[in-house]
């Protein structure tokens, strides 16, 4: 899990890195929650996350938004952050130019980053977010949503009540063969507090079933 420097749109990006040796290795990118409430990349959920691809074989990136650890530059509140996690996965697609997956995934706040970078991406086959903050950003420009994926929440999420979540993977509008699936992890609160290895196993679990799916499409499309 080298430490690497991302020449990133305003400086420097923070970031840490698994590379797979096979040419065709999947790859997924972490976004991390709220920079200015602590949000990191070294998050525990982002961490737990983070595993869940390496033990599936991919290459995964997780990295600092700008203004957080050793990344430059100042938080932005939105279209900085957007612009790093592209220029992030910018990064990964060039080092695995033959990546046979890409995937996304975000924490809180790096949900809503990782959906804007879904819509600008349809490369990405797969996501999954951890309490998108539905109450309290706008997740509208879902429309509609152009990849599967898996939203978990917490039942005791104080900060993002998982109505909100559940309404919002309800109303997301969806092309045709694409499904948003919401689980709603019983007694955890927004930082899923002695449940991240649930949540982990919960995230591998979801992948693996979307990449039977995804690669068996991809075999009938060649």
């Amino acid at each position: 899990m080298p430490e690497i420097i991302i020449n990133g749109p305003i400086g420097r990006l923070e970031a840490r890195y698994h590379h797979v040796g096979r040419i065709d290795s999947p790859v997924a990118l972490i976004l991390h929650p709220h920079p200015q409430f602590g949000g990191t990349m070294n998050n525990q959920i982002v961490y737990h996350l983070y595993y869940a691809f390496t033990e599936r074989g991919f290459s995964v990136l997780r990295f600092n938004f700008r203004g957080v650890g050793r990344s430059q530059g100042h938080f932005d509140n939105g279209p900085g952050e957007l612009a790093d996690a592209a220029c992030a996965l910018d990064w990964l697609q060039l080092q695995n130019p033959d990546a046979r997956s890409c995937w996304i995934a975000g924490v809180s706040f790096g949900t809503w980053i990782s959906m804007q970078l879904l819509m600008r991406r349809p490369e990405i086959d797969g996501f999954i977010c951890v309490a998108p903050p539905a109450n309290l950003y706008d997740f509208s420009f879902l429309a509609p949503c152009p990849s599967s994926g898996l939203v978990i929440s917490g039942e005791k999420d104080k900060v993002v009540p998982s109505a909100s979540v559940a309404e919002l993977a309800a109303k997301t509008k969806t092309q045709k063969g694409i499904k948003i699936e919401h689980t709603i992890v019983e007694g955890a609160n927004h930082f899923f507090a002695d449940q991240n290895e649930y949540l982990k196993k919960l995230a591998g679990d979801y992948v693996d079933m979307r990449m039977v799916e995804i690669l068996k499409a991809k075999r009938e499309k060649d």
